[in-house]
């Protein structure tokens, strides 16, 4: 079935615009999406919860209140085990497929090898997401109704953001898992910059001390230094930035649940209070 044709399908985006852009800032969710087709979860051998575990869950609720500071939120309607917008369009296993792919797949990506390609074969966890092969068509029917407007509304965002202030900047935000083992205080928050190469490194640390002055105990790029959105979108020396925040999801929800715990309300709220710190900043240094 085409995620379009189904009758109660959301669109692939909501895009929330503040009355006027008040800074050169985008804050969009890529993974938080939570429509899940009938025929996908028919066609699936998993139950919803557990399908729904690969979710960056609720994430766009921490960030509600960005167009009421000023400035634009993006999020994907669609989730991630459907169709992955942190991807490129068409990395695609051809292991999934009942037949042969065109020469412009890329099949060997190390994401791919992982089973979580454009069209994921596993979720997190890695058990199999399947109990058929897909057709390519199938798969070309995410790419084109759901990555595809996503990222040409992204990609506007970019241009108007940028023409209007001289550069910006895209936090592309995330929810992580627990780590297993990790003794001491858990890592709250990663910033992912692509080692310094998607945003200037004094963006970074802006956002580093904002989040830090609210107490929260970071990493920057490990082990998540930003996938497809961050490396493809930055490009400092052309006036876009973009940085991947992680934030852990104990923090607010109970990962096996998939349900907000009370710590939502308090990190909403620190959400919001570095939104208006970034939009109060002089980001005159971001143009190219």
């Amino acid at each position: 079935m085409k995620a379009s044709a189904e009758a109660d399908a959301p669109p692939p985006f909501l895009l929330h615009r503040p009355a006027q852009q008040a800074a050169p800032l985008i804050f969009a969710s890529p993974h938080s999406g939570r429509h899940y087709p009938a025929a996908f979860l028919a066609d699936s051998r998993l139950d919803p919860v557990s399908l729904r575990r690969s979710e960056d869950g609720f994430v766009e609720e921490l960030f509600a209140g960005a167009p009421a500071l000023g400035v634009p939120l993006l999020a994907a309607t669609f989730p991630r085990v459907y169709c992955d917008a942190n991807r490129e369009p068409w990395e695609l296993d051809p292991g999934m497929f009942d037949g042969p792919l065109p020469d412009f797949v890329n099949s060997a990506s190390p994401r791919v090898g992982a089973g979580l390609g454009t069209i994921a074969r596993v979720v997190a966890s890695g058990e199999a997401v399947y109990r058929r092969r897909l057709s390519f068509d199938e798969a070309a029917d995410r790419v084109r109704g759901l990555w595809e407007p996503y990222h040409a509304a992204l990609s506007g965002l970019i241009r108007e953001t940028t023409r209007r202030f001289g550069g910006c900047l895209l936090i592309d935000c995330h929810s992580m898992p627990s780590f297993p083992g990790e003794t001491g205080r858990a890592t709250d928050m990663i910033l992912g910059d692509a080692h310094g190469t998607a945003a200037a490194p004094r963006a970074t640390r802006m956002l580093e001390g904002a989040l830090s002055g609210l107490g929260y105990r970071l990493r920057r790029n490990d082990p998540y230094a930003g996938g497809y959105v961050t490396r493809h979108y930055g490009r400092p020396r052309e006036g876009v930035h973009v940085i991947q925040l992680e934030i852990a999801r104990s923090l607010y929800m109970d990962e096996r649940r998939i349900q907000r715990l009370p710590g939502m309300v308090t990190l909403r709220a620190d959400m919001e209070r570095l939104m208006a710190t970034l939009v109060s900043a002089d980001w005159g240094f971001l143009k190219g």
